[in-house]
């Protein structure tokens, strides 16, 4: 009889500690909410946050400014508005400006592309951000150099360079008008005003009047979003021509020099995650991207009669044939 009370006893012990639990897992499950923000049109911010918002269950709100940059601070405030947990702001000054003036305490995590948070006081430093900001942050004016430099590799003849800009790029354009004097190498500025209604036809067609070599296209949301058409003129006016981001090149551009912006963009998630988790901004340090990546296209060179060195192949983290 004893043996069946200590069973019982047992038993009605099992039960009670599996209710509360089996109580919690009947509980429905916060879904956090992500915002995004950004300056141009759909793209690889949002194709890789729609993948890691649907591994993680996570809600995400998508603002696109599609190159109108007044919108943003409207966009970011609709955001906030939605109470997101976290508020993604990529691409350029004016998206994480817009994200800021619309917030103190919700966490931010930047990808920087086009400026320096730290210089302009968005950040305190890289190791310690402070504040409610961190994120990923790239530094263009570096890069600049490196694609000039590299398109003066591929063609070692280059005396005259059309460089194309807007107000997202002001800081590279001086970046590539000093790496051009080291070089040996003229500029002519090739500046874009009134987004989004750029024209790019005009501008190609200033490169050929001035006798333009090459082009570099410096890094702005609204080249990126124009690519297919930049790469058409550049055809069309037989100018071999540099690019920032590597999904050019996959279009059909010459070559591209730059930050792999899909692994920007998943280092921001990881961010995201901790966030989320409860770690605070200000104790997450701003990473920088250490993979860059040259891209080459081989039927694009040997349509503009160009052969590339040996070397620059050897270079070229990818040939595309």
């Amino acid at each position: 009889m004893w043996l069946k009370t200590i069973g019982l006893v047992v038993t009605l012990a099992l039960v009670l500690l599996t209710v509360p639990r089996a109580a919690e897992a009947q509980q429905p499950r916060k879904v956090a909410r992500i915002g995004v923000l950004s300056a141009g049109k759909p793209g690889p911010t949002e194709e890789v946050f729609r993948g890691y918002g649907e591994v993680q269950n996570l809600a995400i709100e998508y603002r696109h400014a599609e190159g109108k940059p007044e919108r943003l601070p409207e966009l970011a405030a609709e955001l906030v508005r939605l109470n997101v947990d976290v508020l993604v702001a990529a691409g350029p000054e004016a998206v994480l400006r817009a994200a800021r003036d619309a917030t103190q305490t919700i966490p931010i995590v930047m990808i920087a592309v086009d400026y320096d948070p730290i210089a302009l006081g968005y950040i305190a430093g890289l190791p310690r951000p402070g504040g409610n900001i961190t994120g990923v942050f790239l530094r263009q004016i570096e890069v600049t150099g490196k694609c000039l430099e590299l398109l003066k590799d591929a063609l070692p003849q280059l005396t005259r360079v059309a460089v194309l800009w807007d107000g997202h790029a002001a800081d590279q354009f001086r970046a590539a008008a000093e790496a051009a004097r080291g070089l040996g190498v003229q500029v002519h500025s090739l500046a874009l005003a009134n987004p989004p209604a750029y024209d790019f036809e005009g501008a190609f067609a200033a490169a050929a009047r001035e006798g333009a070599d090459a082009l570099l296209v410096l890094r702005s949301p609204q080249f990126y979003d124009a690519r297919t058409r930049l790469i058409a003129l550049a055809a069309q006016h037989r100018l071999p021509a540099m690019y920032g981001w590597r999904r050019y090149v996959d279009a059909g551009g010459l070559m591209a020099y730059g930050a792999n912006l899909v692994d920007m963009n998943r280092r921001a998630t990881t961010y995201v995650d901790k966030i989320l988790r409860g770690v605070k901004p200000a104790d997450l340090p701003v990473e920088q991207p250490t993979k860059f990546e040259l891209v080459l296209n081989l039927k694009t060179a040997q349509a503009l009669g160009i052969t590339f060195p040996p070397m620059l192949l050897v270079l070229a983290d990818e040939v595309i044939q």
